[in-house]
């Protein structure tokens, strides 16, 4: 996408168009890369997705009445290894 402008606040916040947050399928919270590119230009990047959040996916079909203790997570998660 070319062309989209936006305004650095006084905070030094930026809003993202809502467009290219669609795009990149980005939601609130997600962290963003910063780096200086040149005296004028800048390149954010979106960090892969690591491997805690490739787990916490893995466990979302066991948290509608699953464990809440972090004992019960790792036996679940441990069920199969062998000694």
């Amino acid at each position: 996408m070319s062309g989209v402008v936006t305004t650095l606040t006084e905070r030094g916040q930026v809003s993202l168009p809502s467009a290219i947050r669609r795009q990149l399928r980005l939601r609130p919270g997600q962290p963003l890369f910063w780096s200086r590119v040149s005296d004028r230009e800048i390149r954010v990047t979106v960090p892969r997705q690591g491997a805690g959040r490739s787990m916490r996916g893995f466990m979302l079909r066991y948290l509608h009445g699953g464990p809440v203790r972090t004992a019960d997570w790792m036996k679940i998660l441990r069920e199969g290894e062998t000694a």
